[in-house]
């Protein structure tokens, strides 16, 4: 045999090796699971308390496993803009998984569509995003809970205690006169909250009279100085604060407080650690319990599926999209069961 053909032979035969090699690669790629991943989470607000602490939860899940998570968390500060170009960034940083705390509910529509063309599963969470824009990927979901329940229950707390201390209407005319902390202007979660704590109350049979209602953007700074300013204008009339989050519950009392009044009855949502003491301190007559570590711990168990192609039966989605946590109504009465010891 020539010396052109043994060359032509060799080379031949080199090159089928590493074809049968590189596809062998590819097949075993194909069939193992992942097992060192990312998850990306980009939050609102880094000063959300009840978002904090889902936060130090779902941390405390990725530690359990620290050899085969890698955990990035970013804040966008209140700018849907600058979450939109974090997503971006996540996914190119080699993310498997983002989890995504909305800024503006109303306009995912950037962000679904960098996840869809990377291929990158997005988990929404704690800000609800609109139905239709969940649907529009199958590797779309939400992990939250019902914000008409916890209004409900709101409401429901704030009938019962009124109606077990008669004395809460201080100045007996048979109405009680009540002021709502609201959230967040046009927010879901904020508006439902509202409307369903006031039907509540009067489906109990109660008597009401509004006396004004303030947007604090979920934040205690913001509440007690609404609070101390309809005081200051209005006197102390109140005899019911009706707040859509424990930070701003607590705002209302420091504003009592730091004015030397008396405080009139107070009910928030979420079950903050700073809530759940004031409940237990009888500053706050209740609070409905968001089931931080319940969102937390579903949360990291559907990053991880997602991100290794694991399976999603065990979590018992609604639709495949929707995994909810029960609210649970706090009092007096059953609050230390859900303090941390």
């Amino acid at each position: 045999m020539c010396m052109g053909k043994i060359v032509k032979l060799f080379i031949t035969t080199v090159t089928l090796t590493i074809m049968v090699s590189l596809c062998a690669g590819c097949n075993t790629s194909s069939t193992e699971k992942k097992t060192v991943y990312k998850i990306g989470v980009t939050l609102y607000d880094p000063y959300d308390v009840f978002l904090g602490e889902l936060m130090d939860e779902f941390r405390a899940d990725v530690a359990l496993d620290p050899a085969s998570v890698k955990l990035e968390v970013v804040s966008a500060s209140g700018s849907q803009r600058t979450q939109n170009k974090q997503v971006e960034d996540l996914i190119a940083d080699g993310c498997d998984v983002i989890c995504v705390n909305l800024v503006d509910r109303t306009a995912p529509s950037k962000i679904i569509d960098l996840a869809k063309e990377a291929d990158v599963p997005i988990i929404f969470f704690n800000r609800e995003l609109v139905e239709e824009d969940l649907y529009r990927w199958e590797k779309l979901y939400y992990v939250g809970a019902d914000a008409e329940q916890s209004g409900e229950m709101e409401g429901e707390i704030a009938a019962e205690y009124i109606t077990g201390h008669p004395e809460a209407d201080t100045n007996g005319d048979g109405l009680i006169q009540y002021y709502i902390l609201e959230g967040e202007a046009g927010h879901q979660d904020a508006v439902v909250r509202t409307e369903q704590c006031v039907s509540a109350m009067n489906e109990a049979g109660m008597s009401l009279e509004k006396k004004g209602y303030a947007i604090a953007n979920w934040k205690l700074s913001e509440a007690r100085t609404k609070i101390t300013q309809y005081i200051n204008e209005n006197g102390n009339d109140l005899e019911l604060i009706l707040a859509n989050n424990d930070a701003m519950a607590l705002g209302a009392i420091e504003a009592y407080t730091d004015l030397g009044l008396e405080m009139p009855v107070i009910v928030g949502i979420d079950g903050t650690n700073d809530g759940l003491t004031a409940v237990k301190e009888r500053q706050m007559a209740g609070t409905v319990y968001n089931d931080k570590k319940g969102q937390a711990d579903a949360m990291y168990q559907l990053a991880s599926a997602l991100a290794t192609g694991g399976s999603l039966n065990d979590l018992e989605l609604t639709d495949g999209k929707y995994y909810r946590t029960p609210y649970e109504k706090i009092t007096l009465d059953n609050v230390k069961e859900y303090m941390e010891e």
